[in-house]
């Protein structure tokens, strides 16, 4: 098992950039495939990145090319980099971790098993 925390989260203009990072306890994250998911007020939680244990990603298309999910094995560290943000960037980012799903980057949210407590981000206009 593994623990998850958040961090990075505040309050930014739109178009400023922001990195979330996701610290974990436990069992080392080389055996985890790791995700980013959102949800904003009201709405259902939502995909935004994954990686697969072999550094592959996968990110929910209107993230792509804005937002980028990085490891670091040795520190035990997810990373979200967002840049150009907007209001509806606007949200609480969770960190989820994927055991034993080979070398897939996943999507949904019921294929990971531990999850952050969530960090808020907050896009003014």
């Amino acid at each position: 098992q593994v623990q998850l925390v958040e961090s990075g989260g505040g309050l930014v203009q739109a178009g400023d950039s922001l990195r979330l990072s996701c610290g974990a306890s436990g069992r080392t994250i080389s055996f985890y495939a790791m995700g980013w998911f959102r949800q904003a007020p009201g709405k259902e939680r939502e995909f935004v990145a994954s990686i697969a244990r072999n550094d592959g990603t996968t990110y929910a298309g209107s993230m792509k090319g804005r937002f980028t999910i990085s490891r670091d094995n040795a520190k035990k560290t997810v990373y979200l980099q967002m840049t150009n943000l907007k209001p509806e960037d606007t949200a609480v980012y969770y960190c989820a971790a994927a055991y034993g799903l080979g070398l897939s980057a996943p999507t949904f949210s019921a294929d990971f098993g531990s999850w952050g407590q969530g960090t808020q981000v907050t896009v003014s206009s």
